[in-house]
């Protein structure tokens, strides 16, 4: 019985010293083979101060990278609010395999530290990373935090109209030229250019011109009678919306003086953005 007893204890004994180091082993396990994303580092190089593109993939024609980087450039001295568009051939390639690209475009975003953190003890962090990956066929505009998410579903907008149009049509540098442009117009608070018409577009206002003829006919045989007036005026009023649209949207926006610094300052994100496939 006693034999018993003791054989029983030493047994919990066992149990209780081998648990620790069998808890303690497992820990180990998750912590070599389970390794958190923020700890993953994307193997890019950053651009310079005020380079703005990386175009590894090789999708932006010389003259758009030129027309890209003075308006980067200008944007960053208005506002201190600086575009970096970055191309790259895939995720995988830069250690990103098993990352979607909001992940890593967030990655990249926090590692580079876009964006100026604070400007006169005010928080300000308003960069944006537009990022392309051309063989996995996904586009991101991912926002410094400053941003607030207030700009999600303009981001969406500029993706789709703007962006991801162009590139299911094979126009790459046409599609970011008109991101960074637009994104350009979100930066300066002004109205976001108009998508690219589509053909059936055409056949409306060709249809509108014969309808103007029309009515034109119209009046000179009735004179003032009927809805033709009625018709002009609203024609009128549509016409000088847009003229004053257009006019709006081309103006410059205010100037908060000129910035002289670069493109990072300890910018992160977390301000949203917007994701694309073509």
């Amino acid at each position: 019985m006693v034999q018993e007893n003791t054989h029983i204890i030493q047994s919990f004994i066992i149990r209780r010293s081998v648990l620790p180091i069998f808890c303690f082993l497992i820990f180990c396990l998750c912590g070599v083979y389970c390794p958190s994303a923020q700890a993953k580092q994307i193997a890019l190089q950053r651009p310079g101060e005020r380079e703005f593109v990386r175009d590894l993939a090789g999708i932006i024609d010389d003259a758009t990278e030129s027309q890209i980087r003075q308006m980067c450039d200008q944007l960053l001295t208005d506002k201190a609010t600086p575009i970096l568009v970055i191309t790259i051939e895939s995720m995988a390639k830069y250690g990103g395999e098993d990352l979607r690209i909001e992940t890593f475009a967030t990655l990249l975003f926090d590692q580079w530290q876009i964006g100026v953190a604070t400007i006169n003890q005010q928080q300000w962090n308003t960069g944006i990373l537009l990022l392309v990956s051309r063989d996995d066929r996904q586009a991101r505009i991912e926002l410094g935090a400053g941003w607030g998410r207030r700009e999600d579903e303009l981001c969406r907008q500029i993706m789709d109209e703007h962006i991801i149009y162009h590139f299911k049509q094979g126009q790459f540098s046409s599609g970011i030229a008109a991101g960074v442009n637009a994104l350009d117009k979100m930066a300066r608070k002004l109205e976001i250019p108009r998508p690219p018409r589509p053909w059936w577009h055409y056949a409306v206002v060709i249809a509108a011109i014969g309808l103007s003829i029309f009515t034109i006919v119209s009046l000179i045989r009735r004179g003032a009678s009927g809805w033709a007036w009625v018709f002009w005026a609203a024609v009128f009023a549509l016409a000088g919306t847009v003229i004053y649209s257009l006019l709006s949207a081309g103006s410059s926006g205010d100037s908060d003086g000129g910035y002289s610094g670069g493109s990072y300052g300890g910018g992160y994100s977390g301000g949203g953005g917007a994701s694309g496939s073509w």
